[in-house]
């Protein structure tokens, strides 16, 4: 039998008319911009099955956009997301696809940031107001947000999974989930680290010296 929550019963507290079109949209945006870190410069919104029908109506363009731009669903400054995004200079358009998708709130957040790096990444929104991130820069992941999590982006080289977990060992960091994903052997690996604890500093400096190790990114939960 399945346990229930408290936001399974009631749903979130959230900005906005829908919690899968809304809530769940809204943290898709928070979460890409958390990990992608670099201030983003231009961004569009890849819009699949029902969010491409109805996210005018339903607000998803506003909380997408307001995502991105750091707000959460409960954030009043949500519902003046294009007018904060205009006064920052963040540039944004939306598109609309009718190609498959594996669920139907489906988003593809395409960044450039101002270090002119360019991210793309996919995520579902998928009741509740709870999303997935399904892909980052093409590589499957599966990032919920519903703990403190490490991204790490590095070689994919032997023991670097085990150098990751000694250095959270050693300062009192319990793995909640641990997953690596690549492009293939030998390239390029994300790591999905989920923590009871919060990621201090200190670790991440550990964690970003580690041979191999390109970039380390935290993204305190972002469920309350």
């Amino acid at each position: 039998m399945k346990d229930y929550n408290i936001f399974d019963i009631i749903g979130p507290i959230m900005i906005g008319p829908s919690s899968s079109h809304t809530a769940g949209a809204c943290r898709i945006g928070y979460a890409a911009q958390k990990i992608i870190k670099s201030p983003i410069t231009e961004v569009t919104f890849k819009l699949y099955g029902s969010f491409a029908k109805t996210y005018k109506g339903h607000g998803t363009d506003v909380a997408l956009l307001g995502g991105v731009l750091g707000f959460k669903p409960d954030d009043e400054r949500l519902v003046d997301a294009f007018n904060i995004a205009d006064n920052r200079g963040l540039k944004y358009q939306f598109i609309t696809t009718d190609d498959d998708c594996e669920h139907p709130n489906t988003v593809a957040i395409i960044a450039r940031t101002n270090m002119l790096e360019t991210w793309e990444i996919m995520g579902i929104s998928i009741g509740g107001g709870k999303m997935i991130i399904r892909s980052i820069n093409g590589i499957d992941v599966q990032f919920t947000g519903e703990f403190n999590t490490l991204v790490t982006h590095h070689k994919d080289s032997s023991g670097m999974l085990s150098r990751i977990s000694t250095i959270l060992s050693e300062n009192r960091i319990n793995i909640a989930y641990m997953k690596l994903y690549r492009e293939e052997k030998g390239r390029k690996a994300i790591g999905i680290i989920e923590a009871d604890e919060k990621i201090p500093k200190n670790v991440v400096d550990d964690l970003i010296r580690i041979d191999g190790m390109m970039s380390v990114n935290v993204i305190q939960k972002i469920y309350e």
